[in-house]
């Protein structure tokens, strides 16, 4: 077990822990950098979507589990910004131009939703997200002159310097690329007095008032932030899928966010990016299980959602902290080993809702 002495304030707030995370993490870049050289075409793709995935996973972290607000409406942020990506490209905008400006136009719908609903906790602001979700959809559905309506809009490649990105190879490193730069201004953000101002939100408004800590700016800016990285997760997945379409982004869409969330582990952006590798496994998962399923189970409609919503409330029940708790308790195991005792990580009781976090 590594033990770490602490003699200035400064490490508090370090992203290194320790040099051997900057090795590990180093380790692991160089491992990603690699992968599309010995992969084959899909698996290079299926990673290119789970660093999607892990992009707007990180924004919904910082909302959910970081400010302690629930959103079902994550999807249209997502939407917002593949249109807002490909409208712009297809009128002669520069990638590098019309890719922030659709992460802009996400955070901008994240303020237009965030500032109503500051009022609202728990299961109301889930229920008006839903709304905002459903209303986006019909104006994609419907705004033809910008989305195409229910004929789709085709995305062009991104163009880097008159180099058009045609391989996935090269939108795999595109999509690394934007993942770790979301990866340091969360973590960086987290560290700041606004993001400590987020946390102490989701422990408790009244304390964090108490304290100082205007509530309306702070959720505010959670809202345009979370709405902004998914929004430049959705214009990346504008190109990975080529062609837009409304049922693209629909309830089922947020409804696999939050389940990203949750699985991985609220509270943490190691969650975010676990959740991001389990939802991506999982439909290639379903798809193989289905070739051993009687036809009848196997042809089942909706078998697929049916199944995401098992395994968030197997989660629930017995796994809460996600993912990223079941590993670092498998980690202090090993550590302890064999000290190690059953009551370690028993549940106590709880005063506030972070207490559920650690």
């Amino acid at each position: 077990m590594r033990f770490i002495f602490k003699r200035s304030y400064e490490q508090d707030i370090n992203i290194w822990r320790h040099g051997g995370d900057l090795f590990w993490y180093g380790l692991l870049l160089v491992g990603l950098l690699a992968l599309p050289f010995g992969l084959d075409r899909f698996f290079v793709g299926e990673l290119t979507y789970i660093f999607i995935l892990g992009i707007a996973g990180i924004g919904l972290m910082l909302l959910v589990g970081y400010t302690g607000q629930v959103s079902l409406g994550h999807a249209a942020f997502l939407g917002i910004g593949a249109y807002a990506n490909a409208y712009l490209i297809s009128k002669g905008v520069p990638f590098l131009v019309s890719f922030p400006l659709a992460g802009l136009a996400a955070a901008l719908a994240g303020v237009a939703i965030g500032i109503p609903t500051l009022r609202m906790t728990g299961i109301y602001l889930a229920i008006a997200t839903l709304a905002f979700a459903i209303i986006v959809e019909h104006v994609f559905a419907n705004w033809n002159t910008v989305t195409g309506g229910f004929d789709g809009l085709p995305v062009d490649p991104p163009d880097l310097f008159g180099y058009e990105l045609l391989e996935p190879g090269e939108l795999y490193y595109l999509a690394l690329l934007v993942l770790v730069l979301i990866l340091g201004a969360a973590a960086n953000l987290l560290r700041s007095p606004t993001g400590r101002a987020m946390v102490a939100i989701r422990d408790s408004e009244i304390s964090a008032q108490s304290m100082g800590v205007n509530l309306a700016w702070t959720k505010t800016v959670a809202f345009a932030v979370s709405a902004g990285f998914t929004g430049l997760a959705g214009a990346l997945y504008g190109h990975y899928v080529s062609y837009l379409a409304p049922d693209n982004f629909n309830i089922l869409f947020s409804i696999q966010l939050l389940l990203l969330v949750v699985v991985g582990g609220i509270g943490s952006l190691h969650g975010a990016i676990y959740g991001a590798v389990f939802l991506g496994a999982l439909p290639q998962a379903i798809a193989i299980a289905r070739d051993y399923l009687p036809d009848s189970l196997a042809q089942m409609p909706g078998l697929e959602p049916g199944i995401f919503g098992v395994i968030l409330v197997l989660f629930i029940l017995f796994e809460p902290f996600g993912i990223h708790g079941r590993w670092l308790k498998i980690k202090l195991y090993f550590q302890l080993f064999p000290l190690y005792k059953r009551a370690t990580f028993k549940r106590q009781k709880a005063y506030l809702r972070t207490e559920r976090l650690h």
